[in-house]
Parts: structure tokens; sequence; C-alpha cells
């Protein structure tokens, strides 16, 4: 491809950045490809985040996280000027790319199809997924419900429902418990 020509469709490609300021990131470009009026070039920059459940002393929390830490994802048609706008942004490192030994600069290599639908696939998550601080074998202390204060191990982890089956040694047998996340706690 010559680098002067504009590709006719816009690619999705991959910028590296310091990771943990992939936020500033994406506002510096945002609010720079607004400044340059750059809008019909670079149409859209995506940082890919999930939202997860946390249970932190007996409260669910909401956290957002990051998928890909120290990556910012650029929906743009490449050509010499976009190609230095993205990479002028202060905080971008460079884009993934393609080391070419004949080219001055490395090329910026596009996501193919199927990784466009996975990284695009992150955008319409709307159910957070809920952290498991829980793991099958794992000691347990109940505490809420009739058998608060009650020790016991975890047998069965339903993340999707935030539900526990805990064995219990009760009446010198162990007693199946279906358990809320909110209801035990680490040993």
């Amino acid at each position: 491809m010559n680098r002067t020509e504009e590709v006719e469709q816009p690619r999705w490609y991959v910028l590296h950045a310091y990771s943990g300021h992939e936020g500033r990131v994406k506002q510096n470009l945002e609010q720079r490809v607004s400044n340059m009026d750059m809008g019909d070039k670079i149409l859209e920059v995506f940082v890919p985040q999930e939202e997860e459940i946390e249970i932190q002393g007996g409260q669910r929390k909401t956290v957002s996280q990051r998928v890909f830490p120290g990556y910012i994802f650029v929906h743009m048609r490449m050509d010499d000027e976009s190609w230095h706008v993205v990479r002028s942004t202060p905080g971008v490192t460079g884009f993934v790319s393609a080391e070419d030994d004949g080219e001055a600069r490395p090329r910026p290599v596009p996501l193919d199809e199927r990784e466009e639908q996975t990284i695009l696939g992150f955008k319409d998550t709307e159910q957070p997924r809920v952290r498991v601080g829980f793991t099958q074998g794992q000691a347990v202390r109940i505490t809420d419900g009739p058998f608060v204060d009650f020790m016991g191990v975890v047998d069965e982890v339903h993340a999707d429902r935030t539900k526990l089956k805990v064995l219990v040694s009760f009446f010198g047998r162990e007693t199946p418990v279906e358990l809320d996340f909110l209801q035990v706690e680490r040993a």
C-alpha cells in the first residue's frame, strides 16, 4: 500500500499505550480528532472493559476492568495524516505493527474480521461478570442465615447465580447447604 493513498474502508488498529493510562490516552486522542477535524478518518477510539461484581466485606461492588491493559483500539482510515495524529498523541507508544526492513516506519496491521468481532463483542456486554472469590474445596465460614458461624467446605460454585453449595458438618455428617456469596467468607 502506498502510504499517501487513503484506504477506502476504515479498519480497526491496535495501539500500545502506557498501562493504567488507557482512559486518559483515549480522551487525548478523541480531543485531538475533534480539534484537528479528523472525524472522517478516525471514527472511533475504544478501550474494552468488562463490568465485574466483586464481593468485598460482605458487600457487592461493581468494578470496571480493562480487558487488554496497555492497548487501545482505533477504527480509522489509515493514511499518513491519520497515522501521525494517532502516533503523536500523548501516551501512545506505537501501533501494533509488522516490521518491514524496507520501510522507514513499521506498517500498522489491522485486525482481521474474527479479531474485530471478538473486540466488538465487549461493546455489547450488558450483564456484569461475577468475580468468584471461592474455589471448590476451599474452607469457608458462614456469616449469615441459620448456619451462622458454622465452618464448611465449598463443594460447587455457581457464579452465574452467585451461589455456593457448601458441605457443613451437621449432626456428625456432611450436609450440603446452598448459600449466597454474601453469606460466607474465607476461613
